[in-house]
């Protein structure tokens, strides 16, 4: 979806990339704080044919080498197709998980997606998120997709936060209910605070007990530029590799908290704690229920 044109002039982009800084800050049973830099992706899924034909380093569905692809089946597929078949476009994917939440949303309404794209064919998102507008730009909704090295998928409805009186702010808090790290509970919430993303990116997810205690911090932050094949270059020079940095990270400190001694919680040990899980790992298979 291409908007906000003028006669005689080229319709504006809503694609663009982020600069982004991450920070983790675990505050139970041990602190751990670390901080590290990214670029990612903010998608108009309609702007996604658009995109392919005017970037030369990406790709949607256009068969060739590109450093950079954006496929559908990466992110939410409802309801699951069977095995082997074509994966569902993400639209309506997202249309149809958000008529099950009771949430409709326009034909016409843009979705853009936040997330990290393959890059040389590889790809791992911790978490991608999308912001649900009207056609006039008014905010409906957004969804944050979490993701495991499980390869398992859940998402969560972020609704608008009409507690601040400011527009274009979503918040809830949500029992996990999902297998994220092996030193954190699955008894625990996440904290979703997402602000409409501008010149400037704004997310925080935290992670609550049932009596309020934060165990861990986690923001994302960044600032605004065009997705563009020189800045795309740029980004790449400053962030190689982007994907496999973020799945390295991950293991490198893993094992730091190994090595603090921080309790380990297994993946298999509770079963029945992880709800409605999209892509479930074998572990699951006998008790997962049914999505809903």
């Amino acid at each position: 979806m291409m908007s906000n044109a003028t006669p005689g002039s080229e319709p504006r982009q809503h694609s663009c990339l982020y600069e982004c800084s991450v920070l983790h800050e675990r505050r139970v049973p041990r602190r751990h704080r670390f901080e590290y830099r990214i670029f990612m992706m903010l998608l108009d899924l309609d702007e996604l044919p658009q995109l392919e034909r005017s970037l030369r380093s990406f790709g949607h569905r256009t068969a060739g080498l590109r450093p950079y692809r954006f496929l559908d089946s990466d992110h939410l597929q409802y309801p699951p197709p069977a095995p082997g078949a074509p994966p569902i476009p993400l639209r309506a994917s997202l249309t149809a998980w958000l008529a099950q939440q009771g949430v409709t949303i326009p034909s016409n309404a843009r979705i853009r997606l936040l997330t990290l794209p393959r890059v040389l064919g590889y790809v791992f998102n911790p978490v991608s998120f999308y912001f649900i507008h009207d056609e006039a730009g008014q905010p409906l909704a957004a969804v944050a997709e979490v993701q495991n090295t499980f390869g398992e998928l859940k998402p969560y409805l972020v609704p608008i936060d009409s507690t601040t009186g400011t527009a274009g702010r979503f918040r809830c808090v949500v029992p996990k209910e999902f297998y994220v790290s092996p030193f954190i509970g699955l008894d625990l919430r996440f904290d979703f605070r997402l602000q409409n993303p501008g010149e400037r990116l704004v997310i925080g997810v935290n992670d609550l007990d049932a009596d309020g205690t934060t165990h861990l911090v986690s923001t994302l932050t960044g600032s605004r530029r065009p997705l563009t094949d020189h800045d795309l270059l740029a980004v790449t020079a400053r962030y190689p590799l982007v994907t496999l940095r973020v799945i390295t990270l991950i293991h490198w400190h893993a094992l730091r908290l190994w090595l603090k001694r921080l309790p380990w919680h297994r993946k298999a040990d509770h079963p029945e704690l992880q709800r409605n899980v999209l892509r479930p790992h074998a572990s699951l298979a006998p008790v997962a229920p049914p999505v809903s």
